[in-house]
């Protein structure tokens, strides 16, 4: 286990650096509209494609953890996420902005699978979900660091001196995943690729709740947040950031509860089932009740992060089905299904928003929510069929 220390410890700061890319559009959109023309839906797409371009490399991901192991995958991979920072500061254009946010998906891409992989490869079955847990939890200290200290940030050195930051800062991290990431021994087995998973019907009902589950919180958290918050109630961009840094520690404190939830209760469909449930109830009270007042939405938003993070308990589920040496290209199916979901709701909402806008803004926004809300029950429903199970040891 202590081999793995520094290593991991370099996989998790990747981990943030990972969970604040996915988030900090929803704090960069006011400065990237005043500076480069970039309204909603053309930064909505922009962070969609972050996702689309993160599921896109889960493939290949899975196929090189198993091959090559996670140092090599991760470190490779994490450079060019590097790239992808420094053409950010760079940007002058939509496509610009567009291909940058590709890149930086590309290279977020093994960070989390690669912890994962240790874990299952390394620790007992029964202390998976508990480290997955407390990975993301920690993880999503970036989601943190990408709402009301951004802002401070921002305003002190603009977006593009804090963009070329970010640039090397990620390079440094993707150097000392490949010197300190230790690979865990290669499995054997009699082979089989992602077709030999998908031919097992115990994780359909999984993957279709992975697809949703975390859809609402990457969307509205990503993205959303700022543009409600500031055509809602017309308030300050520190007061935008304050309510998005609430909606960050909801979302850290959730991956701390449902982590070792999975060791309390004997049921993680039950777990994962009551969380997104209660994710739906959230999204419907913020259609009813979001537009009272910024305290009330900031509430519900909080509730709606921290309902959401069943994510760990979802991979416990399913990975108690995979066998050994397909390990890698289990977890990243897994993650393929979690955040394509989320790049496709996200690339989606804008025109859905966009759609419903002649109605009305306020109207729009309940539009888009009960779009999120919507896909949510439909996935607790295909998941309601699945069977359950427990890890040993």
């Amino acid at each position: 286990m202590t081999t793995h220390l520094p290593g991991l410890f370099c996989l998790l700061l990747a981990y943030v650096l990972s969970q604040f890319y996915r988030a900090f559009l929803a704090v960069l959109a006011p400065a990237l509209d005043r500076d480069l023309g970039l309204g909603a839906d053309t930064l909505s797409l922009a962070s969609g494609l972050w996702f689309l371009a993160f599921a896109a490399m889960q493939i290949p991901v899975g196929a090189a953890l198993d091959r090559i192991g996670p140092r090599r995958t991760a470190a490779a991979l994490f450079l060019v996420g590097a790239s992808g920072a420094g053409a950010f500061a760079a940007a002058q254009t939509a496509w610009h902005v567009h291909g940058a946010m590709m890149l930086i998906g590309v290279g977020c891409s093994p960070v989390l699978m690669a912890s994962y992989f240790i874990f299952a490869r390394s620790f007992r079955p029964a202390l998976f979900a508990t480290l997955a847990g407390v990975t993301l939890g920690i993880g999503t200290l970036g989601n943190l660091a990408s709402s009301l200290p951004l802002t401070l940030v921002l305003a002190e050195l603009g977006w593009r001196t804090t963009m070329a930051g970010l640039a090397a800062i990620t390079a440094a991290v993707a150097l000392g995943i490949a010197v300190l990431v230790r690979d865990p021994p290669q499995a054997k087995g009699p082979g089989g690729s992602v077709l030999t998973l998908l031919r097992m019907p115990a994780i359909w009902p999984i993957l279709a709740i992975m697809t949703v589950n975390y859809v609402p919180a990457a969307a509205i958290r990503g993205f959303w947040i700022a543009p409600y918050l500031t055509d809602s109630f017309a308030i300050a961009d520190r007061q935008v950031g304050t309510i998005t840094l609430i909606m960050a520690l909801a979302m850290i404190a959730g991956n701390f509860l449902y982590g070792p939830a999975d060791r309390v209760f004997s049921s993680r469909k039950s777990i994962v089932l009551t969380g997104n449930l209660a994710g739906v109830a959230a999204l419907c009270a913020l259609i009813a009740f979001g537009g009272t007042g910024p305290s009330m939405a900031a509430a519900l938003f909080a509730l709606v992060g921290v309902t959401g993070a069943t994510f760990v308990v979802i991979i416990a589920h399913a990975r108690a089905f995979f066998p050994d040496h397909l390990t890698g290209r289990g977890v990243t199916l897994l993650n393929l299904f979690g955040i394509g979901g989320a790049g496709s709701f996200q690339a989606l909402s804008g025109r859905v928003f966009t759609w419903a806008e002649p109605w009305g803004t306020a109207a729009a926004y309940q539009v888009l929510f009960g779009f999120f809300a919507g896909a949510l029950a439909l996935g607790c429903l295909a998941y309601a069929f699945s069977r359950d199970a427990r890890a040993d040891g």
